[in-house]
């Protein structure tokens, strides 16, 4: 299970670096495609709503009898993702805007998405570095098991259907690299 909450840290720190690709080309002055940023932000929102929820409840209220001394960490955590969905809504308000050919000052959305990037960031390194060794340590092949169960049926197919859901974000994704958060 820990196995594959890596996997799914990688796969977002892929996602984070397509739209990082984007933002450059943005902060160049180029337009960059905004069909397949749309694609990214999407899947990501999905991603927060139907996987990392109840995953964050259960590894919180694990901690919180198992690891209580580590609360503080859990509650940061926990209150750092939970800011990062109205950052990702704006910008996919925005990229809707852009899309529809309406008029929005691409410096500060560049910027909006630099912002976004480095707080989403900010929480990987988090969860590389805080969370995934508290879950080594404190919780039980039960736990694991629990942590399994509450995955979204055919949670381990995600790949699969983001294959079908988004071909264009698929491919890119496929030549990305893993980048260090």
């Amino acid at each position: 299970m820990l196995n594959q909450l890596r996997l799914d840290h990688a796969n977002m720190a892929r996602m984070l670096h397509v739209l990082q690709l984007k933002q450059k080309t943005l902060a160049q002055g180029e337009r960059p495609n905004f069909k397949l940023m749309r694609e990214v932000v999407d899947y990501i929102l999905s991603y927060m709503d139907d996987f990392a929820a109840p995953l964050e409840k259960i590894c919180v209220d694990r901690l919180q009898v198992k690891a209580p001394e580590h609360l503080p960490l859990m509650e940061q955590m926990a209150t750092d993702y939970r800011e990062l969905k109205p950052r990702l809504l704006q910008l996919s308000g925005d990229i809707d805007m852009i899309l529809m050919d309406n008029i929005l000052p691409m410096d500060r959305f560049a910027d909006d998405l630099k912002s976004y990037l480095e707080a989403h960031r900010a929480y990987l390194r988090h969860e590389r570095e805080g969370l995934f060794p508290l879950i080594d340590q404190h919780f039980s092949p039960e736990d694991m098991e629990e942590l399994r169960e509450a995955l979204p049926e055919g949670a381990e197919k995600e790949l699969e259907r983001l294959q079908l859901a988004y071909p264009e974000l698929y491919a890119e994704l496929c030549g990305a690299e893993v980048p260090s958060v």
